[in-house]
């Protein structure tokens, strides 16, 4: 038995295919050039693994054909068997020149965004767990190839060769699917939903109930405190006060509202959107100068850094409503209920319009849409313009927008010719506007028309720049110059890149703030300036504005890692 142990590892060796060793090693190399987002290695090497399975199972693929076709094969020689060996090892030697260049790709991703760079991108570790998730990949295909042939082999006796064939290889996918989708996958989000569900639940530690009968969540609300959830209280709870925002500006202000309902503050959205107005109404948000209506991320969050900036700007005159509609991360949310985010926007929206639509023009508050990531998506589905086009709100800040997205997928496919996709022109820009880093959301041939829609986007953002259509052919963000924050190194590759780009948007907020899927406050400034026009700020007040909410954004996100 053991010398039969030992045996093992060059019996696999040998048993692998050429054709997928040589696919594997290219996909691998191809694997460790950079993306958008910055990679560890352990991301590193489960990226590379990935890549190398997929390569394989390619070859392996074409080696069938080739066989399929009765073409002549020489790889079960004695001969043939050797170079085998000397194919694994010319693309070990392949590997180890790709793994020794990373450290450079990935510092060409890093420098852009303000990072240190690395001494080594740890190849030692990436090629131990690239080649322990290959493994594993290849032997649960083998699993899968015999599962196939008994079940062939069963059938053989009943049914003609190739009826028993296709039934067999049917069999294994519902087996393997019946397991795979059955039992891990529903078992695991089970898990997910108890876990996020208790985490929502959850208060944290230093945010007290409010006491100010105009707080949401106050014994004077109309919505209780632990129904708002974990995000929602932080969102009525955390941000600028009046007396922080009249010390800034050295003029009157006022406490901004921000009214929240939470996923357990009602049973359904219809009831959740009426109780929002109710409390709008009961604090009252319609005596504003300017309301919003925001459309949170799946988890219920409202990013501080997106919400302070408009409250400076127009002096605390401001009233924010939301309505939770998950407690699960973005993506966890759209595979478990797709709708569900759009339509309690729309719902939300739908109450709110209608009683500012019966308001006196003259004396009711200018109206915006805002979202942030899933939130963009879900505010861009809430009003139809249709709808709306008769007495039509003021427009819309949609930041880090997904890349299904209907609005800015037209806008982004009709940019004019020229301008790169990652920051686009849409015709003469008195509509639709876009900007990034740098404060270009003037830089436009005709003035704002009556509606203004700007979308902030960085070019480093994959949740915004993630297309299913790079599998097989060049983004078009990739011609042409390249974002400020985009390695210059990076290039396409098929199928490759499409992984590449799918694991960038799991990591898409492990990047510094400015860059990915971390928007800064700063250029929220420039973005919410755009859209609400606040008066009586000078280019060095809005300078000095930016440079304070970027501190204090900054202290308050290491005494929350604290």
């Amino acid at each position: 038995m053991p010398d039969a142990l030992h045996r093992l590892p060059a019996r696999f060796l040998f048993s692998l295919c050429g054709s997928g060793l040589w696919l594997g090693t290219l996909f691998f190399a191809a694997s460790l050039t950079p993306s958008l987002v910055p990679r560890g290695a352990l991301l590193q090497g489960l990226l590379s693994g990935v890549a190398f399975a997929l390569g394989y199972g390619i070859g392996v693929a074409l080696r069938a054909g080739w066989r399929f076709l009765h073409l002549p094969a020489w790889d079960e020689s004695r001969i043939g068997r050797w170079a085998k060996v000397g194919a694994a090892l010319v693309c070990v030697v392949i590997a180890g020149f790709f793994l020794w260049h990373a450290s450079a790709w990935q510092n060409s991703v890093r420098l852009p965004m303000g990072m240190d760079a690395v001494d080594s991108a740890r190849p030692m570790l990436v090629g131990g767990v690239a080649t322990s998730i290959a493994v594993v990949a290849i032997l649960l295909a083998r699993v899968f190839k015999a599962m196939a042939r008994g079940v062939t082999h069963l059938l053989d006796r009943v049914a003609p060769r190739r009826v028993s064939a296709i039934a067999g290889i049917v069999v294994a996918l519902m087996l393997f699917w019946a397991v795979g989708n059955g039992v891990l996958l529903r078992a695991g989000l089970r898990a997910l939903d108890s876990s996020y569900r208790q985490l929502d639940a959850h208060v944290e530690d230093g945010l007290e109930q409010p006491v100010d009968p105009r707080k949401t969540g106050s014994a004077a609300s109309l919505l209780r405190w632990a129904d708002l959830g974990r995000m929602g209280r932080e969102a009525v709870s955390v941000g600028a006060t009046g007396a922080q925002i009249a010390r800034f500006t050295g003029q009157p202000a006022m406490e901004p509202l921000r009214i929240y309902v939470g996923l357990q503050s009602a049973e359904t959205i219809e009831a959740r959107a009426a109780l929002a107005l109710a409390e709008m109404q009961r604090v009252g948000a319609f005596e504003r100068s300017v309301l919003v209506v925001t459309t949170p991320t799946g988890t219920g969050w409202l990013d501080p850094a997106s919400q302070m900036p408009l409250e400076y700007l127009h002096r605390g005159d401001v009233a924010t409503v939301a309505v939770q509609y998950s407690y699960m991360p973005s993506w966890l949310a759209l595979m478990v209920e797709p709708t569900y985010g759009a339509d309690t926007a729309r719902a939300l929206f739908r109450k709110v319009y209608d009683h500012w639509h019966r308001l006196p023009r003259d004396r009711r508050p200018r109206l915006y849409l805002h979202g942030l990531s899933l939130g963009a998506l879900n505010s861009d589905l809430s009003a139809d313009l249709f709808d709306v086009i008769g007495d039509p709100h003021q427009g819309a800040l949609w930041s880090g927008p997904p890349f299904q997205s209907r609005t800015w997928l037209q806008a982004t496919r009709d940019r004019v010719p020229g301008s790169p996709a990652w920051l686009p022109r849409f015709r003469d820009g008195s509509v639709i506007r876009f900007t990034g880093q740098g404060h270009t959301v003037q830089q436009t041939p005709a003035p704002w028309g009556p509606m203004r829609i700007v979308y902030l986007q960085y070019a480093s953002d994959p949740i915004t720049f993630f297309e299913t259509r790079s599998a097989f052919r060049p983004p078009a963000w990739l011609s042409g110059p390249r974002g400020p924050d985009v390695s210059a190194s990076l290039r396409w590759y098929p199928l490759v890149t499409f992984l590449q780009l799918g694991l960038d948007m799991a990591i898409g907020t492990t990047t510094p703030m400015g860059h990915g899927h971390v928007y800064a406050p700063e250029h929220y400034v420039d973005a919410w300036t755009a859209v609400t026009q606040p008066q009586g700020w000078t280019p060095p007040g809005l300078a000095r504005l930016k440079r304070h909410l970027a501190r204090r954004i900054e202290m308050e996100a290491l005494a929350s890692s604290s």
